[in-house]
């Protein structure tokens, strides 16, 4: 895999994966950053950059890194306290970049989508995370609605975020081992996968739009759950 752009290229360099081959361009290749791995770096023109990058969103270095791998989803339920982010179909990749950033920022456990009609993890991907895919654990699931079940037998709380759910999200206590769910882009939640949450939530909107992106939506919720595990930790 080809990942571009030199937040994406950094991170790559400091997660699991196996860097073999750095592109960059002169200016580039003064980031002090890339002198730890000179002996793979070659200096090259922004054409050839854009070549191997395809796109010229590459910000002047791409490297060749081994493939992703996927978490297994029933090793995020084991993790202590986990608070999981879980997408129902969402299939624009820049959403699921934007989402995986927002959760390895606030400190997530990981993210969970299906294995069908659901964004996977690609080089556009990585560029919109700004390589926080490298952090974050991120797991395929068959059906979801049958992970959710599994979450709340492990004992996990399942919140949906609803336009039309009855709990005003900053009403709700989100402390504990959690699953924050939202919908693909346009639907939202599908019936048996709404259905499989303990609660709805919606975050209310005060102006002319009815709603939010779910990227920008998933920030809210995943920030506001993050505080209130924060805030429970120093009551304990």
């Amino acid at each position: 895999m080809i990942v571009y752009g030199r937040n994406p290229v950094r991170e790559a360099l400091r997660g699991p994966r196996t860097v073999s081959r750095v592109w960059a361009s002169a200016n580039a290749r003064r980031e002090p950053w890339l002198a730890a791995v000179s002996s793979i770096t070659s200096v090259v023109g922004t054409d050839e950059l854009e070549r191997r990058s395809g796109s010229a969103e590459h910000q002047g270095v791409c490297a060749e890194v081994s493939p992703f791998v996927y978490a297994g989803a029933d090793e995020l339920l084991t993790l202590p306290q986990p608070m999981l982010v879980a997408l129902d179909q969402v299939q624009d990749p820049h959403n699921l970049g934007a989402i995986a950033r927002s959760a390895e920022c606030a400190g997530a456990s990981g993210l969970v989508v299906p294995e069908r009609r659901s964004a996977e993890v690609t080089p556009a991907v990585c560029k919109a995370s700004a390589g926080a895919v490298e952090h974050i654990p991120i797991a395929k699931v068959r059906n979801l609605a049958d992970f959710l079940a599994g979450a709340k037998r492990a004992g996990l709380w399942c919140y949906g975020a609803d336009q039309t759910g009855a709990a005003d999200y900053a009403t709700v206590d989100f402390g504990g081992p959690i699953v924050l769910v939202l919908g693909s882009e346009g639907r939202g939640l599908r019936p048996r996968v709404a259905r499989a949450c303990d609660v709805l939530v919606s975050i209310p909107v005060r102006g002319k739009i009815e709603s939010l992106n779910v990227s920008a939506a998933a920030a809210v919720l995943i920030f506001a759950a993050a505080r209130d595990r924060q805030g429970n930790l120093h009551d304990a």
